[in-house]
C-alpha cells in the first residue's frame, strides 16, 4: 500500500466513525508515523510503506476512532506557529485561543508591559506563546496541576523560552506573592458541570479539572475577578477566554466589582464571543 493509498483508507475509516477533520487527521497521522513533513508526504505519496508503518498507522487510526484525541497519540498540537508536546494531563491548545494570545501581545506591546500572569497555563501554550513573542516580557505561569507544569515547562524548553517563564503549583492567586502584573490572561475551565457529560467523547478524553467551571460554568471567573485586582498594576488589564454564550455572564461579574473601566469582548473566527478585556480603574 502506498502512502497516499493509506491516507485516503485512513480518511474513508475515520469519515466512517463521523471523526472531524478525517482527511487532514488521516494525513497529520502518516507525518508522525513516518517522522516526515506535509512536503515530504505530498512528494512522495507513491512510496510504498512497510508493513511495520502500514500497522501503526492503521492501529492508531482504529484509537481515533474510539474517540481517542490525534494528539493524544502524535503528542503534538501547533499552536500560534509553533509545536507542543501535549498528553493526558493538558487540554489540548485550541486555535480560538489564538485570538486571546494575539489580543494580550497587542495589549503588552502597545502599552510597553513587562510582567504578565498566565493563570491555569495547562500545557503552557498561552505564557509560552507570550514568550516567544514578547521577548522583554516576564511571564509567571501557574496551575494546580503539577502534571500539567510537567508539560508546560517541557514547552517552554522545546521553544527555548524557558528562561522567561516561572512556573508555580498554586491554587490560582494561593501561592503567588503579592507582586503587581501589567497584564493577567486566563483560560480558565468554563465548561458547566452538568454539560460536561454530554461533550463529544473525544473531548472527555481530556482532563476533567481542565473542563470543570463549576455549576454555572463561572466559578473561576468570579474567584479571578474578585482577588485579581490586588495583583494588577493600575490600569493593567485582565483578559479572558469565555465560552460562546459567557460573554453577558462574565461581562456582568466584571462591572459588580467596578474596579474595571473599558470593557470589551472580541469574536473569534466563527464569529462567536470568545474573548473578553477589561482595564483597572
Amino acid at each position: 500500500m502506498t502512502i497516499e493509498e493509506a491516507i485516503e483508507e485512513g480518511k474513508n475509516r475515520l469519515k466512517n466513525e463521523n471523526i472531524e477533520s478525517p482527511k487532514l487527521k488521516s494525513r497529520l497521522l502518516m507525518q508522525f508515523i513516518l517522522n516526515k513533513t506535509r512536503q515530504y508526504i505530498i512528494v512522495n505519496d507513491k512510496e510504498r510503506l512497510d508493513f511495520d508503518d502500514e500497522k501503526r498507522f492503521f492501529d492508531a487510526i482504529l484509537k481515533i476512532t474510539k474517540k481517542i484525541p490525534l494528539e493524544h497519540i502524535t503528542h503534538q498540537k501547533e499552536f500560534m506557529k509553533l509545536n507542543f508536546y501535549i498528553n493526558e494531563n493538558v487540554l489540548i491548545p485550541r486555535q480560538d485561543t489564538e485570538i486571546l494570545v494575539e489580543q494580550v501581545i497587542e495589549i503588552a506591546q502597545n502599552t510597553k508591559a513587562k510582567k504578565i500572569l498566565d493563570l491555569c497555563t495547562g500545557s503552557g501554550a498561552i505564557a509560552v506563546s507570550l514568550a516567544k513573542y514578547l521577548p522583554n516580557c516576564e511571564i509567571t505561569a501557574i496551575d494546580i496541576s503539577n502534571e500539567a507544569l510537567k508539560v508546560a515547562k517541557k514547552n517552554a524548553k522545546n521553544n527555548e523560552v524557558e528562561k522567561q517563564i516561572t512556573f508555580i503549583n498554586s491554587d490560582l492567586f494561593t501561592n503567588i506573592q503579592k507582586e503587581k502584573f501589567d497584564i493577567v490572561v486566563s483560560n480558565p475551565p468554563y465548561i458547566k458541570k452538568d454539560v460536561i457529560e454530554k461533550l463529544d467523547k473525544e473531548v472527555k478524553k481530556e482532563p476533567y479539572i481542565a473542563l470543570n467551571g463549576g455549576q454555572d460554568g463561572l466559578y473561576f471567573y468570579k474567584k479571578i475577578v474578585n482577588e485579581v485586582y490586588e495583583y494588577l498594576k493600575y490600569e493593567g488589564y485582565l483578559c479572558f477566554e469565555i465560552g460562546f454564550d459567557q460573554k453577558e455572564d462574565v461581562t456582568k461579574i466584571i462591572e459588580k466589582e467596578e474596579k474595571f473601566k473599558n470593557i470589551y469582548s472580541k469574536k473569534d473566527l466563527c464569529e462567536m464571543d470568545r474573548i473578553i478585556v477589561a482595564q483597572l480603574k
